[in-house]
């Protein structure tokens, strides 16, 4: 009876301290649980997503038990978000970084010993020095609590080898103390990993549902124009909190630029600024002095910023984990939140480069995960029930919530060919992964089909089916497209024991004795022309008007090119002279009405709206009023100033007539890339005068030649210009620096 009364009474001590200190009346999900483990002096393993209540679960009894509860935690913005926020509820709690001097650090020691702090935040690398390993054996340790925990995992998106050390730096401080694991991203595998790490295999384990029913999901095609849909997007929701994920610092310090000279109150973020910079940066996000911030993915893990309406993935994410805990800062208090995610191949492949310099395990596991992300970005599945499928959740219908719900891709129904991809797999012992199995009955060229004889399977070539619509047959992808749908739609499961095998789950061995149609989705096609889905007023980009497929309006084209052709008919010059067609379509999205505008469009500067523009601006002005649309013009992109910084100094040496190897020894450019640069000028419409260079590497019959040919072709192509001119034995330098010397001469 005592022992009741007293757990009547713990319990009745922790709701009177949510409610006292955080201002909660009840607990969210299974925090109570979690809590009571811990309060228990049990192992706690804690599996929860981000906005869910995790730091509640280890605040609440480290404020509510005796001693100090030490949290281990990666970042030193985490540790000072945490600290800021509970040190406001009246908590002592402190950290233990590298920021601090030696005055403050002997504070926080001072704290710990004599009972009066609750919480001490702490790397794991500032756990095995000597001097903090010692008071910590000497100070009143209520439990342990690795934040962040899937950082231990090699499998993991965000592996960091200090973390494998943890559980024997504890046992030097006390084996016999609490440990309490919590982590918003962890896949099977990874699951098993941080639990075999921490040797708590036997530890209580909390496992919430992935779901974050909120969020919408969405994957845009990275386009050319990326940064007028950028700055449309963030101005369609003014006043909003967001966050824009960039890979490298460059680019964020690129984008951040970019939106605060468009009138954004955007901040950059990321390792390379001082510590300070970064602190006030993220304090004046906090403190919604700015709309945005721009960072690298450590911005953001453990920030508890709950009104955050949007995250935008300006690259692609290096995993789906790093993709689930981003997004997953969005929407934190229930409400309004938007996932957007950027997506070409061409951020997959720097990526890939990124990992060559690894070692052999770690280039394989970086591949894996990279290889699930493309798979995210190209499925046309539900992308809620892709990712709750990867994390070993099974959703058993679409969530209507996310943009292949909304705007779905063709549907098709399979049912033979769904038998033939579980017959395979049960064939070859259900020890192989999804390509493996394509290849195999594709019958595709694989080194390890044929050693493990699987060529001489019934099964090997005969995916034999064809396309309905197209007529041909299925190609290996389209097969690896459905071999990922059979795992979300539940007939497969993933090996957590071995990355990426497939075995049948019991809807899958019985599906093959009694199969049933199932529809699946055709994959995205992510090209230049693949239409841009839109929903709402807030989305990214406008749909064409005209609605042919494109993002730009196919009427106004048409008017254009043929404006386009009477005036290099009258100028008797090649209509890309004019302007390129890339400029055109881009007039025929933003729909410029004045010369500042028009100056914006790439490819066109204020140079070429002297010369050219007047006519064209009219032609649009006339089809805007006609048509009655509305222009965006807050779309029109201000370029950053310090962007020009090189353009500038190249045109300045140029005039000069220093040697074009001088200017790019000088700027560490290769020559094609300095060549590339002084492209960006010319058509620009800035007039260059080359002479003084070319003169000194062709003679004049050579550039006559050239010139004449670049006067009467129809396309300032150079891979055209070298067929072309074949037999003249011209190079590609060549022909580039006078299609410069030809462009400034007769359209800038």
């Amino acid at each position: 009876m005592r022992m009741i009364q007293e757990e009547t009474g713990v319990q009745h001590t922790l709701k009177e301290r949510l409610k006292e200190i955080f201002g909660y009346s009840q607990f969210r999900g299974e925090q109570e649980a979690i809590i009571n483990s811990i309060m228990g002096g049990n192992n706690t393993f804690v599996i929860m997503p981000t906005g869910a209540g995790k730091s509640l679960c280890y605040q609440l009894p480290a404020i509510t038990n005796e001693g100090v509860a030490i949290v281990i935690s990666p970042l030193i913005a985490l540790m000072k978000n945490q600290v800021d926020q509970l040190n406001a509820f009246g908590i002592n709690a402190q950290f233990l970084n590298s920021t601090l001097n030696k005055a403050e650090i002997n504070k926080v020691k001072k704290d710990a010993l004599d009972g009066s702090l609750k919480l001490l935040y702490i790397a794991p690398e500032s756990l095995t020095k000597e001097e903090n390993l010692d008071f910590l054996q000497r100070a009143n340790i209520s439990f342990v609590a690795v934040d962040e925990a899937h950082c231990i995992s090699e499998w993991g998106h965000d592996f960091r080898p200090e973390y494998r050390r943890i559980r024997g730096i504890i046992d030097n401080i006390n084996p016999d103390l609490p440990l309490i694991a919590l982590t918003a991203t962890a896949t099977p595998k990874v699951q098993q990993d941080i639990a075999k790490n921490l040797r708590m295999e036997e530890s209580a384990l909390f496992k919430s549902s992935f779901n974050r029913k909120n969020l919408y999901y969405e994957v845009r095609p990275k386009l050319a124009d990326v940064n007028k849909q950028l700055i449309k997007y963030i101005k369609n929701n003014k006043g909003k909190s967001g966050i824009i994920y960039c890979l490298s610092r460059k680019t964020v310090e690129e984008v951040a630029n970019l939106l605060s000279v468009n009138d954004i109150k955007a901040l950059p973020y990321h390792a390379g600024l001082d510590g300070q910079t970064r602190m006030h940066n993220q304090d004046a996000f906090l403190n919604e002095e700015a709309d945005v911030i721009v960072a690298t993915i450590a911005f953001g893990m453990g920030i508890d910023k709950p009104d955050v309406r949007f995250v935008i993935h300006y690259d692609a994410p290096k995993s789906l984990e790093g993709y689930y805990q981003e997004t997953g800062r969005a929407g934190r208090d229930g409400l309004e939140g938007n996932c957007v995610m950027f997506y070409n191949i061409e951020d997959i492949q720097k990526l890939e480069k990124f990992n060559k310099d690894k070692s052999v395990t770690e280039r394989d596991n970086a591949r894996h995960l990279l290889n699930e992300m493309v798979a995210y970005a190209n499925l046309g599945a539900c992308r809620r029930r892709q990712l709750l499928s990867y994390f070993g959740e099974y959703m058993d219908k679409d969530c209507g919530f996310c943009d292949n719900c909304v705007k779905p891709t063709q549907k098709i129904r399979i049912q033979n060919e769904a038998v033939l991809i579980l017959k395979a797999i049960q064939q070859t012992d259900q020890r192989f992964d999804g390509e493996h199995i394509a290849d195999l009955i594709t019958a595709t060229d694989n080194i390890y089909v044929t050693s493990y004889e699987h060529d001489k399977l019934e099964m090997y070539g005969a995916g034999k089916f064809k396309d309905e619509q197209e007529g041909e047959e299925y190609g290996v992808e389209f097969w690896r497209s459905m071999i990922r749908q059979l795992v979300i739609l539940g007939f497969l499961l993933k090996d957590s024991e071995n990355f990426g095998v497939l075995k049948l789950s019991d809807k899958g061995a019985k599906f093959i004795n009694d199969p049933f149609p199932i529809t699946i989705s055709k994959d995205h096609t992510f090209d230049e022309n693949e239409t841009q889905k839109s929903s709402d007023d807030e989305d990214v980009t406008d749909l064409a008007p005209a609605g042919g497929g494109n993002a730009y309006d196919e009427a106004l084209l048409g008017l254009l090119k043929a404006l386009r052709k009477k005036l290099a008919k009258d100028k008797n010059l090649p209509p890309y002279v004019i302007f390129q067609d890339p400029s055109l379509e881009e007039m025929a999205t933003t729909y410029p009405t004045t010369s500042q505008e028009m100056a914006q469009i790439n490819g066109v500067g204020m140079g070429k709206v002297s010369k050219f523009g007047r006519p064209f601006i009219d032609l649009i002005t006339k089809y805007v009023e006609e048509n009655e649309i509305e222009t965006a013009k807050d779309v029109v992109v201000k370029s950053a100033a310090n962007k020009s910084k090189v353009k500038i100094f190249i045109i300045q040496q140029i005039d000069r007539k220093v040697d074009l190897d001088e200017i790019a020894e000088s700027k560490g450019l290769a020559m094609d890339e300095l060549i590339e640069e002084i492209e960006h000028i010319c058509y620009s419409g800035t007039k260059l005068n080359l002479d003084y260079y070319i003169n000194q590497i062709m003679d004049r019959d050579r550039q006559h030649d050239i010139y004449d040919y670049f006067m009467t072709a129809e396309t300032d192509s150079i891979k055209v210009a070298l067929d072309e001119l074949l037999e003249d034995d011209v190079t590609e330098d060549e022909l580039r620096l006078m299609r410069i010397k030809f462009l400034s001469e007769v359209a800038n």
